[in-house]
């Protein structure tokens, strides 16, 4: 394993967790700060048991047009573009599903 930090942080932010500190620590010190974190909730066997995996469904990968003032506006709104034009294109579709399901579920009129 390669002990170089990796991923990238903002100028001045200060890590949440002070992995210097954790990686001097020993499984019984780590043991030991987990059994005494009040916010951690054992689990046992009995918990598991009716657990099952699920994968996330794999997104393919597709290759879409878009304006450039479009593509430029969703990457100005910050990281996560992509997701974001998942996510409206989720929304319409949404509302779609959700208008014809309204339209075909009205009484007929007289």
């Amino acid at each position: 394993m390669n002990d170089e930090p990796t991923g990238k942080t903002l100028p001045n932010e200060q890590p949440a967790t002070d992995w210097e500190r954790l990686r001097h620590m020993s499984d019984a010190d780590i043991r030991a700060a987990v059994s005494g974190d009040p916010d951690i909730i054992p689990t046992d066997k009995d918990f598991w048991r009716n657990a099952t995996v699920v994968l996330p469904q794999r997104k393919p990968t597709i290759t879409i047009r878009l304006d450039a003032d479009v593509l430029a506006w969703l990457k100005d709104q910050g990281k996560g573009y992509q997701t974001r034009i998942n996510a409206i294109l989720r929304s319409y579709m949404k509302a779609q599903n959700d208008r014809a399901s309204s339209v075909t579920t009205r009484e007929p009129s007289e």
